[in-house]
């Protein structure tokens, strides 16, 4: 189990997520050990990665994914701070996955709230190289979020759909459970692990606690979780986040 430190930005500052009310989200407050500068997302990336021992972040730019042009320079800089990054900036065509990927990105994630059709996942799979793209089945409340109407709106089938344009990783994240410390839904992932060929790796995101829903994502089947509140707050420290490798 790898878990992957969560930094959301929103206008060039870290913020905290809570419930998908981005409306209303604030600045990361100073951290022990981390920024002392509320919002300040470098410092963020650098306490997750020095101080915590991440293998990776996952970064996303809420100014993108609500229509707004990338953050280029602040996620390039996120990039090269030594760890594997996740961007989430939303990504709909293969020149948008080309320009984040010249950024540094490791991986960019393609999220079903701002997909066209899981065709262009598909072009972008083939364009950019399946390994270097991650689905991202977005809900709110164990509903798909998504800009378009979709015929069948069941997670399995929606990530069945991206598994069939030969992703490689998916991540199923609920937008309501972010931030409030509501657990995890382990039947949906269950689920999931059922219907997703073993080669697919499957991210969990919004709910992560502590070191005990860790132990259940892993008898569960989820690959990595994406953990921000846990982090920052103290629930997990270095010693859990290199014990969980071993779940």
């Amino acid at each position: 189990m790898r878990v992957i430190g969560v930094i959301d930005l929103l206008a060039g500052r870290a913020v905290h997520a809570v419930a998908g009310a981005r409306d209303r989200y604030q600045p990361v407050k100073p951290i022990a050990g981390g920024p002392s500068t509320p919002g300040d997302s470098s410092a963020l990336a650098r306490f997750y990665i020095d101080r915590l021992g991440v293998g990776a972040i996952y970064v996303a730019d809420l100014d993108a994914i609500q229509g707004g042009p990338p953050q280029i320079d602040l996620l390039s800089s996120l990039c090269g701070l030594g760890a594997p990054a996740y961007i989430d900036a939303g990504v709909a065509t293969v020149d948008a996955a080309q320009r984040l990927l010249a950024t540094g990105a490791a991986t960019i994630i393609v999220g079903l709230e701002t997909l066209p059709s899981f065709d262009d996942l598909g072009a972008i799979c083939t364009a950019v190289g399946s390994d270097r793209v991650v689905f991202s089945l977005d809900l709110r409340d164990g509903r798909a979020l998504s800009k378009r109407p979709l015929s069948d709106d069941r997670p399995e089938r929606l990530t069945m759909r991206a598994v069939h344009e030969r992703i490689g990783s998916v991540i199923v994240i609920d937008l309501a459970r972010v931030g409030t410390a509501a657990g995890l839904d382990l039947d949906l992932i269950g689920r999931l692990r059922r219907v997703v060929p073993p080669q697919v790796t499957l991210i969990a995101g919004g709910g992560v606690r502590g070191w005990s829903d860790l132990e259940r994502l892993a008898a569960a089947g989820c690959d990595a979780a994406l953990v921000a509140s846990a982090l920052q707050n103290g629930a997990l420290d270095a010693g859990d986040v290199k014990r969980a490798r071993d779940l």
